[in-house]
């Protein structure tokens, strides 16, 4: 009889279960510490009970813990600076979606040549995750992979639900479950309906398909995440701008969500240009400055050096500190907005 099944699948490579792969490279005391400390802080920062800014900064995709680290020691020295005002997490991000084909982030291709070796992407990504939250640096990175996060997510203190993944049931189901606070990002075409949905489905209790940690699969029950809110990243148009601040209240309000808005300076709201990133930095800022509190977090893209840079040559010969993915503002620009923000905020609230 004719094969009616797997018709298109090439082969089947088993995975460490999550129990293994985290008995091989457990959590530390300063790992822990820092994970529960900052999931509290950032709650309250979204609940509006911590006046400070939430930041989320790092580069647009790890493909290089060298300059990963480099970039987190630097991070973690500003954040005792400016810790006062703003609260600072790295952003550390393993899985990229493609609009097609493309480079899918350390995890899927760590060696960055095609041959998509998962199982050492994994341990990769851990392990980085157990140096930055063992400096005492929270981490925050995007959930794609509905099985990823039984490996990873428990050295996340926040999570972000991409542009393309916010309309997807799975993610909903996903996020519901997870165990730091999550934000929708709106749709790429700039529509927020769809992020509203997907908090209301994430901050209820969902039964779905995944893994447990031994890597069995299962059917899963949460009892919802109250921790969502909404990411405004642009899309046929910014949405920074004070008429769709304001507009993104008048919606969560009557819909009764968390009236909690993150802006991601990158993205459409930049233009995928990272020099707009800093013009998109002193708007929002001015905004929160003017008196708008539900403003409590921006997002940046940012490297140890500006730009970009093709992926598809040899990973030997890439520019070191450079983003593989979008463009990157450097890390002189971050230092300078984030001390710039920390200042204005500091002659504001006194």
């Amino acid at each position: 009889m004719p094969q009616t099944h797997d018709v298109n699948v090439l082969s089947f490579e088993p995975l460490i279960s999550p129990d293994h792969l985290k008995e091989e490279l457990p959590m530390t005391d300063a790992s822990t510490a820092t994970v529960v400390e900052s999931r509290a802080t950032i709650s309250r920062i979204l609940n509006r009970e911590d006046p400070r800014l939430l930041v989320v900064t790092g580069p647009c995709s790890i493909h290089d813990e060298t300059a990963a680290l480099e970039y987190a020691d630097k991070l973690k020295r500003l954040s005792e600076k400016v810790s006062d005002q703003i609260y600072l997490v790295m952003r550390v991000y393993f899985e990229k979606p493609r609009t097609t084909v493309g480079w899918k982030g350390l995890i899927n291709d760590p060696n960055m040549d095609g041959s998509c070796d998962m199982i050492t992407g994994l341990r990769r990504a851990r392990k980085l995750l157990l140096d930055i939250t063992g400096m005492g640096l929270p981490a925050g990175t995007e959930m794609l992979d509905h099985i990823t996060p039984q490996y990873v997510a428990g050295l996340v203190s926040w999570a972000a639900i991409g542009a393309r993944t916010t309309e997807s049931q799975t993610h909903r189901e996903m996020a519901s479950g997870l165990s730091m606070p999550v934000g929708f990002k709106n749709c790429t075409d700039g529509g927020l309906v769809n992020a509203f949905n997907a908090m209301v489905a994430s901050r209820s209790p969902q039964s779905f398909l995944g893994i447990d940690p031994e890597g069995r699969a299962s059917i899963i029950k949460t009892k919802g995440n109250p921790g969502v809110h909404i990411v405004l990243r642009g899309g046929e148009r910014p949405n920074y701008d004070c008429v769709s601040i304001g507009e993104a209240l008048t919606q969560l309000k009557a819909r009764k969500l968390p009236q909690a808005i993150v802006v991601d300076c990158s993205h459409a709201n930049s233009r995928k240009k990272f020099e707009g990133q800093a013009v998109v930095w002193k708007d929002v800022l001015n905004q929160r400055l003017g008196g708008n509190d539900s403003l409590v977090g921006m997002m940046l893209e940012s490297n140890l050096n500006e730009g970009s840079q093709s992926c598809a040559s040899d990973p030997e010969a890439l520019a070191y500190g450079v983003s593989v993915t979008d463009e990157c503002i450097s890390w002189a620009t971050t230092e300078e907005l984030i001390l710039f923000a920390h200042e204005q905020l500091k002659q504001t609230n006194g």
